[in-house]
C-alpha cells in the first residue's frame, strides 16, 4: 500500500476528529467567518471594514457588560462574535452611515437578556436586530441581497461548511425541511405569478440565505425541543415567507413593511411564537 492511500485516509480521520472535538458554536463561528472572507474577497459584500469593527466591538462590549451586570460573571464571547459578523454582513444602510451597525449590535445582544421566557431568549439575536432595523428604519437600512453569481467554488465551500455545521449540531433536518418547503413553494409561486422557477430559487445562492438556513432558522437556543416540532416550525417559516412574497407580487399595501426581507421577518414572527408555546407547555423549572 503506497503513501497515496495512507495520507488521504489520515487526513479524513484528522478532519473527523477535529469536527467531533469542536462545539457547534465554534463551527458556526467558522461558518460565518468563511462567508465573510469569501464574500469580501470575491464580491466586497462587507462595504468597509469599519462596519465590521463597529459591529463587533459593540457586540462584544454589550455581551461582556450585560453578563457581568445581570449574571455576575463574564459570558463566552463566541455568540457576540457570531452576531457581530452576521450583522456586519447583512446590514446594508442606504448611505454611508454607521449608526445601524452600532444600534443593531446593541439590540441583538441585549435582546438575549431582555426578551426572555422561562430562562430562554425567544429570538435569534441577529434575526431580531435585523427585523427591528428594517421595520423601524426602512428608508435607511436594507438587508444584503447580493448573490454569489455563477462561481461554483464559492458556493461549494459555503455549502460544505454549512452542512458540516448543521450536521454536527444535529439540526440538519431543520435546514432540509426549510429548503424542501421553500423549493416546493417557489415552484407554486412561479406557476401563480408566471416567473421562471430558477428566478424564484436564485436567492438561495446568496450569503443572506446561507446565513439564514445554516445559522438563524437552526439556532439551537431558539428552536423548539422536539424534532417533529422543529420540522414543523421550519415549514411554517417557509409558508409565511411564501405568503409575504406572494402578497408583494400583488402589491398588498398593508403588508409593505414585510417585503423588505421576507425570510428574516417570517422567522421573526413564527420562531418566537413557537418557542414561547413550546416553553409554556413544558413544566416550569
Amino acid at each position: 500500500m503506497g503513501s497515496a492511500d495512507v495520507y488521504p485516509r489520515d487526513a479524513l480521520r484528522l478532519i473527523g476528529t477535529w469536527l467531533t472535538v469542536l462545539s457547534p458554536k465554534w463551527l458556526i463561528a467558522i461558518l460565518v467567518t468563511t462567508i465573510l472572507v469569501l464574500g469580501e474577497w470575491q464580491y466586497q459584500i462587507l462595504g468597509g471594514y469599519e462596519r465590521l469593527a463597529v459591529t463587533l466591538s459593540v457586540c462584544v462590549a454589550t455581551e461582556y457588560l450585560l453578563s457581568i451586570f445581570i449574571r455576575g460573571r463574564p459570558a463566552s464571547l463566541q455568540s457576540a462574535y457570531i452576531s457581530g459578523v452576521s450583522l456586519a454582513l447583512l446590514t446594508k444602510p442606504q448611505s454611508n452611515i454607521l449608526w445601524p451597525f452600532a444600534i443593531g449590535a446593541f439590540v441583538a445582544i441585549s435582546s438575549k437578556y431582555v426578551l426572555r421566557f422561562r430562562g430562554r431568549h425567544l429570538w435569534n439575536p441577529t434575526n431580531f436586530a435585523i427585523s427591528a432595523l428594517v421595520l423601524l428604519a426602512p428608508a435607511q437600512v436594507a438587508v444584503l441581497s447580493h448573490q454569489w453569481g455563477n462561481d461554483p467554488a464559492t458556493n461549494a465551500v459555503i455549502w460544505v461548511v454549512g452542512l458540516l455545521v448543521v450536521t454536527r449540531a444535529r439540526v440538519l433536518h431543520v435546514t432540509f425541511s426549510y429548503l424542501g418547503a421553500f423549493l416546493a413553494l417557489a415552484w407554486i409561486r412561479s406557476l401563480i405569478v408566471g416567473t421562471p422557477f430558477l428566478a424564484e430559487i436564485a436567492p438561495v445562492t446568496g450569503p443572506m440565505y446561507q446565513l439564514f438556513i445554516f445559522f438563524m432558522v437552526t439556532d439551537p437556543r431558539t428552536t423548539v425541543a422536539t424534532r417533529r416540532g422543529r420540522i414543523l416550525v421550519a415549514v411554517l417559516v417557509a409558508v409565511v415567507e411564501f405568503g409575504i412574497r406572494l402578497a408583494g407580487n400583488y402589491h398588498i399595501d398593508v403588508l409593505t413593511p414585510l417585503y423588505y426581507s421576507p425570510p428574516i421577518l417570517a422567522l421573526a414572527m413564527v420562531g418566537p411564537t413557537a418557542m414561547w408555546w413550546d416553553l409554556r407547555r413544558r413544566p416550569a423549572r
